[in-house]
């Protein structure tokens, strides 16, 4: 799944893993029930609902998406520890060469685990990767209910505030 990427954006939001419809389509969050998009809008990073399919839109907004692992799946509990450790190892090679103001972790869990800090909350993070700071939002997921697409909004909110325009 290639990334939307360019160097020196304003936030670069890394997903857990691409799901088979994202593989599918090429686009990032690309199932219905995912909330990014709208959480994006919702927030203010965007000024209007974009689609999967116009994700490269977001480089116009300094904005981008990559993964913390490139293999799709149904479920990112399908991912071993394994893989994310590598992937949070390949996430800083990344982001130290793209050099982002922020790196948006999608997912406490596979924060934790990608990158072993087991005490992480959502919100802004200590740790910076260069001068990249790194802030862990919630996982967009329908299957995430426990965040609603309101209180999603207002904590990528939260992230555009700290991020500036």
């Amino acid at each position: 799944m290639p990334d939307v990427a360019a160097d020196g954006l304003r936030v670069l939001f890394c997903g857990i893993n691409p799901g088979l419809m994202t593989a599918a389509t090429g686009h990032h969050f690309a199932r219905p029930g995912n909330r990014f998009w709208p959480a994006l809008h919702r927030s203010g990073f965007t000024p209007r609902l974009l689609r999967p399919s116009e994700q490269e839109e977001l480089l116009s907004y300094g904005l981008g998406i990559t993964n913390v692992v490139a293999r799709a799946t149904a479920r990112a509990d399908e991912l071993s520890a394994e893989e994310y450790r590598e992937g949070g190892r390949l996430l800083a090679l990344k982001v130290t060469r793209l050099r982002p103001r922020w790196l948006a972790v999608l997912g406490i869990t596979a924060y934790r685990v990608a990158f072993d800090d087991r005490t992480a909350r959502v919100g802004p993070q200590a740790r910076t990767i260069g001068d990249t700071r790194v802030w862990v939002l919630p996982n967009p997921s329908g299957l995430n209910a426990h965040w609603t697409p309101a209180t999603l909004a207002e904590e990528f909110a939260r992230l555009r505030e700290a991020a500036g325009r």
